[in-house]
């Protein structure tokens, strides 16, 4: 049987000593967990080693730690595999990142996860009265728009992958805006442009994403947080129109204009037309527009200065030369009225045209703009 290393970050606050590694070596079959591996050094050599666990089969969501420097379930991992991406033979197993360590593999999803997912309201604010003579149940096909959502096992991994919550720790986090989109995309929520603005004018809520995927990469489940993050900014966008004050709503309609004109992005016009939601007459004449393009002056300095952007490029921008191609996609999308958004997570990413249309039909039916 093969014999395996664990390098496992230990920590004790009570010690009052720092963290530090420790090496481990198990026998253990390739397909076994990486969370079967710690808990055979924790029975036949060390019971102290501390971590979270209880199924063992990726449904409780309490077993998130890094292995070699990944985001993942302990028990959704297999050893052979996290072997093959070890470095120098050695399994580097640490707690999640972003969330502080309680002890070695346990942290706290208290102060961060759980935190996070009571802001964002995760219930039902029902629309109209519930019946009061049974369930409070909808067609199952208006449901398909939060079924991805509705997968999530709140086990943190993605907030752990989270490089924008590293950056900024008051960033609400993938996991709850994928929990804020489950109950936007109800249709029994009557709340729904009330949660869309709050999370667009928080400066640490949907726009504070920056499409980094790792959420998406690492989560067990497939909810994809990020692509839930996208449909949050698309209905606060599109569907209500809501103009937040973090310039959300002109960053893409903005960034929409210039690669329908261009075709390529035109970075000199983006941040004043971002500044006038889309417009850049508004950007450079209103007086709130102007205000915040003198106290990004120092960014565009440093643009000029790496030569990122040069005073010809700021003013003559080449459009494509099959730019009509782009137009034409462009109306070609538009003409169509409304949005329909293919859930690769219902009919898979082999679904063929006969999928799209029977996605479309439902939303159709539902009178719904996403599906």
């Amino acid at each position: 049987m093969p014999e395996y290393t664990l390098r496992i970050r230990r920590f004790d606050p009570e010690s009052g000593e720092p963290p530090y590694w420790r090496d481990y070596k198990v026998e253990l079959a390739p397909e076994r967990s990486v969370l079967e591996a710690i808990l055979t050094a924790k029975g036949q050599e060390d019971g102290s080693i501390a971590i979270r666990c209880s199924c063992r089969a990726a449904i409780c969501g309490s077993c998130g730690v890094r292995i070699n420097g990944r985001s993942a379930l302990a028990c959704n991992t297999k050893v052979g595999e996290a072997q093959e991406t070890a470095r120098d033979g050695v399994i580097v197993i640490e707690p999640m990142a972003n969330m502080p360590v309680v002890k070695d593999l346990v942290t706290d999803m208290e102060s961060v996860h759980w935190k996070k997912i009571r802001r964002v309201t995760p219930w039902l604010i029902p629309a109209e009265e519930p019946p009061a003579d049974r369930e409070y149940t909808v067609p199952a096909e208006a449901m398909l728009d939060v079924t991805q959502t509705m997968a999530c096992i709140q086990c943190g991994v993605c907030m752990s992958a989270c490089l924008s919550l590293e950056a900024d720790p008051e960033f609400i986090g993938p996991a709850p805006l994928a929990k804020a989109y489950r109950f936007v995309g109800d249709p029994r929520d009557g709340m729904t442009e009330e949660r869309l603005r709050d999370l667009a004018e928080d400066p640490h809520g949907l726009y504070d994403c920056t499409h980094c995927f790792s959420c998406v990469e690492v989560c067990p489940k497939d909810v994809a947080p990020m692509n839930q993050i996208m449909r949050l900014r698309r209905r606060a966008a599109e569907d209500f129109g809501i103009k937040d004050r973090n310039n959300g709503y002109g960053h893409a309609v903005a960034f929409t204009r210039l690669i329908e004109k261009y075709g390529t992005l035109h970075e000199a016009q983006l941040l004043p037309r971002t500044f006038g939601d889309g417009s850049l007459v508004k950007g450079q004449t209103e007086p709130g527009a102007v205000k915040q393009l003198l106290e990004n002056l120092p960014t565009a300095l440093r643009g000029l200065k790496s030569g990122k952007v040069t005073p010809k490029k700021a003013f003559f921008h080449p459009r494509l030369p099959d730019q009509k191609e782009i137009k034409r996609i462009f109306r070609e999308i538009e003409r169509h009225g409304e949005r329909i958004e293919l859930n690769l997570y219902i009919v898979g990413e082999g679904g063929d045209e006969e999928d799209a249309a029977t996605t479309a039909a439902i939303a159709a039916a539902e009178g719904r703009q996403d599906s």
